[in-house]
């Protein structure tokens, strides 16, 4: 059964613009959770270098750590409907923790290789999947649907934030402080995370009106999402720009980083590179509703769909960092208003019970092109060099913004709604 509100607890505040204590709590969690994920993603990498130079096993890291998101997302949606979201995630932050403190001891021992940093990736890479599920699904318990917009848009601020504007330049500083630092931090931040997700009351279960398999559970979900039209092309579109943007971003470190790179940077200065994505994204996420509310969210999704390619596709111009940290800046305005536009429309009309396996079924169009994109930067690198990488991708990154043409404004506000079970 869901109860969004225990019995023991005052009701929450009622207005739109009122989140609730139950909120900043899961904010708090969310934040520490991203500044780990935003370590690691400099960390893996950097570290992967002390091992190889070969662009195929430095995007394999990649790789690992993303093809969770096409092998076991569907599992994980149905999780999600099944189960406590809020006690999935703590799980899922304790495994990650554990993981990373184990990978920190063994480097610190001497026993370290890329073929371990792939494993570690992997166990992380599956923990992921079930945290964020649980963590989008969650949403509407813990705030209510009619303030899903600025809710998705404070959250998706904070770890942003975390993720790439703290977290990378971090990691590149840990890293050169050393490899087992380098991990102990993210694997702290993922235990204190648990921990502040203990303190949410309430249950966070689902009603659910009979036992039923899990084939059968996460058929339902797939169903849902190929019956609307709507949710069905923007999933797409979200998987050909991931498919782009993985591909482009695993190679970068070597386009980025060392005296014999196009851009010759220092390991702290190439995570700083990575917070003007993260500066862009923080802006975005701050005013994606006023940018919504101006723009409507068709021409929102067709700006922010323009500036994927400008993120993907300047490195194939210029080496220079100024010139690419611009471009960062504004690709992250872009996907942080894609982002939250498009999270709190599937908040919004999608049922409770079937948002977990929505989710997944979402995330496995959307995130499922991440390894792939990960496999074919390294193959590209490797065989036509980094800016072909960029410049294949950038054309790519374009696709999504013609596409965007065929959602119109009604599309996109909730009309042509699938209905529960269809």
């Amino acid at each position: 059964m869901t109860e969004t509100t225990p019995l023991s607890d005052p009701p929450p505040p009622t207005g739109p613009r009122h989140l609730g204590g139950r909120f900043w709590t899961v904010w708090t969690s969310s934040g520490l959770s991203n500044l780990a994920d935003g370590v690691l993603k400099v960390a893996l990498p950097l570290v992967a270098l002390r091992f190889t130079d070969s662009p195929l096993l430095i995007a394999g890291v990649a790789f690992a750590l993303t093809i969770p998101w096409l092998l076991l997302s569907l599992p994980a949606g149905a999780l999600a409907d099944r189960y406590d979201r809020r006690r999935l995630m703590v799980g899922a932050n304790l495994a990650r923790g554990l993981l990373l403190a184990g990978l920190a001891a063994a480097l610190a021992l001497d026993l370290g290789s890329v073929w371990l940093l792939y494993a570690v990736a992997l166990g992380v890479g599956t923990a992921e999947t079930v945290h964020d599920t649980s963590a989008q699904s969650i949403l509407p318990q813990v705030v209510g649907r009619d303030r899903l917009s600025r809710a998705n848009g404070r959250l998706h601020a904070v770890e942003l934030t975390a993720h790439q504007f703290a977290g990378p330049p971090l990691g590149g500083i840990l890293v050169a402080l050393g490899l087992a630092a380098a991990f102990t931090a993210p694997a702290a931040l993922w235990l204190v995370a648990a921990g502040t997700l203990v303190l949410v009351r309430g249950s966070f279960r689902t009603e659910r009106a009979a036992p039923a398999t899990m084939r059968t559970d996460i058929a339902e979900g797939l169903r849902f999402l190929w019956r609307h039209r709507t949710l069905r092309t923007l999933a797409a579109m979200v998987g050909l720009s991931n498919f782009s943007t993985n591909a482009a971003f695993t190679v970068m470190v070597l386009f980025a980083v060392g005296p014999a790179s196009p851009m010759g940077l220092s390991e702290p200065a190439y995570g700083l590179l990575l917070t003007a994505t993260a500066a862009g994204s923080v802006l975005g996420a701050l005013t994606a509703e006023h940018v919504e509310r101006l723009l409507g969210r068709a021409w929102s999704l067709r700006v922010s769909a323009l500036a994927f390619a400008v993120l993907v596709g300047v490195p194939a111009l210029t080496a220079d960092p100024l010139v690419i940290g611009a471009g960062f800046f504004v690709g992250g305005v872009g996907l942080s208003v894609w982002n939250v536009v498009t999270v709190s429309l599937r908040q919004r009309i999608t049922p409770d019970h079937l948002l977990g396996r929505l989710n997944s079924a979402y995330r496995l169009l959307a995130w499922g092109t991440l390894p792939l994109g990960a496999a074919a930067g390294g193959l590209i690198a490797q065989f036509f060099g980094l800016t072909a990488v960029f410049a294949g991708m950038g054309a790519l990154a374009l696709v999504t913004f013609l596409w965007q043409f065929t959602l119109s404004e009604a599309d996109l506000g909730g009309a042509g709604r699938a209905t529960a079970g269809a």
